[in-house]
């Protein structure tokens, strides 16, 4: 292919997927409407039914607001053991046709197929193919949305939401673009939308008719990208085997917190759940930061970097009560724990970096 010749990017995202796991696992739950996630007062909704989403309820929603929007929702636990080993299916799939996945999330991923593993003859073929192994293979259905960039690739597979295939051929990019509110647009979310808005901004029409200057001036960097986005535009590559920035766990709390002897016994399954996905990713640390949101939803964070990287959870957990204790007693209740390490390296580099140093 000419490299002139437009990209052929496909984005697949599983409908409902958590909650579409649970229905598939469980057949009393087919036909209801489902959220996962904890039903208990401080509960928040981890993935919504297309059947709750027809009473208003989806994901992030608090799990009493839910429940009163639909009084016969039934809450299932997540088993999130299950979806990662559903998700390691379907992205065996989508590795039979293109090396290029760049995964988004457990359920969402970019496939760049410009030149596949197994040409079909289009994209559209090979998304079609894709949609056909996940319901084979896994009983669960995916949409896809098939065009020349990721930004409408996306856009596309929302078109046609549940199980649909929608195209933006590179003729229809601009139009499509032009009727969609900024809101709609990936990487424009409410309070960006809503400043576009004061500015005179609500279509993609409206957002190609500013100059690139106006757009950097009041939005930074994405302004860049929201130029090119108004024209149906987007050259980002597809990237295979992003490197994660970050590991982390976060507890919400029944009743508020007051007291620091309460403190490390939420914080330790925590601390276990980091640990377990931090080595199983052969890269280690060097920062460890703390999270704390109180009962009025304020929330601060601490950190704390190590030259040579966090060696072990003794260590991690050493650092995170450090950063946490003179925190407490906290000024109000505290609603949410939550701790993060960042700032990775692989192994490999540690270990060549620290010969280096040993040399000087």
């Amino acid at each position: 292919m000419s490299e002139s010749a437009p990209r052929r990017i496909i984005h697949i995202d599983m409908d409902a997927f958590y909650a579409s796991v649970e229905q598939r696992d469980n057949p009393a739950l087919r036909g209801l409407p489902v959220a996962v996630g904890g039903s208990r007062e401080r509960g928040v909704v981890a993935a919504a039914s297309y059947e709750a989403r027809r009473f208003g309820v989806h994901s992030a929603m608090a799990s009493v607001t839910a429940k009163r929007k639909c009084p016969e929702l039934v809450f299932v636990p997540p088993r999130f053991d299950v979806y990662r080993a559903v998700s390691r299916r379907i992205h065996a799939i989508f590795e039979c046709y293109t090396p290029l996945v760049q995964p988004l999330s457990l359920d969402e991923a970019h496939l760049d197929v410009t030149a596949p593993l197994i040409d079909l003859g289009s994209a559209t073929a090979i998304a079609r193919e894709i949609r056909a192994r996940i319901r084979e293979e896994t009983g669960l259905t995916a949409s896809a949305g098939v065009s020349y960039n990721k930004f409408l690739a996306k856009l596309a597979s929302d078109y046609r939401k549940p199980d649909g295939l929608f195209v933006i051929t590179p003729r229809m990019g601009p139009a499509f673009v032009a009727a969609l509110p900024v809101g709609k647009f990936h990487g424009i979310g409410p309070a960006t939308a809503a400043k576009m808005n004061v500015l005179g901004v609500f279509t993609g029409a409206d957002l190609r008719q500013r100059t690139r200057e106006f757009l950097t001036s009041r939005f930074g960097k994405a302004g860049d990208y929201y130029y090119g986005a108004a024209r149906g535009e987007d050259n980002r590559p597809v990237v295979a085997d992003r490197q994660r920035k970050s590991i982390g766990a976060e507890t919400t709390f029944a009743r508020d917190l007051m007291v620091w002897d309460e403190v490390p016994v939420v914080l330790t399954p925590l601390f276990a759940r980091i640990w377990t996905a931090c080595r199983g990713s052969d890269l280690v640390a060097r920062t460890v930061t703390v999270k704390v949101k109180y009962a009025d939803f304020q929330q601060i964070t601490r950190g704390r970097s190590i030259a040579d990287g966090v060696a072990s959870q003794a260590m991690m957990e050493e650092i995170g009560r450090e950063l946490l204790r003179p925190l407490f007693p906290p000024p109000r209740g505290v609603r949410l724990l939550g701790v993060t390490l960042s700032n990775f390296e692989d192994e490999a580099g540690q270990a060549h970096r620290q010969l280096a140093l040993g040399l000087v």
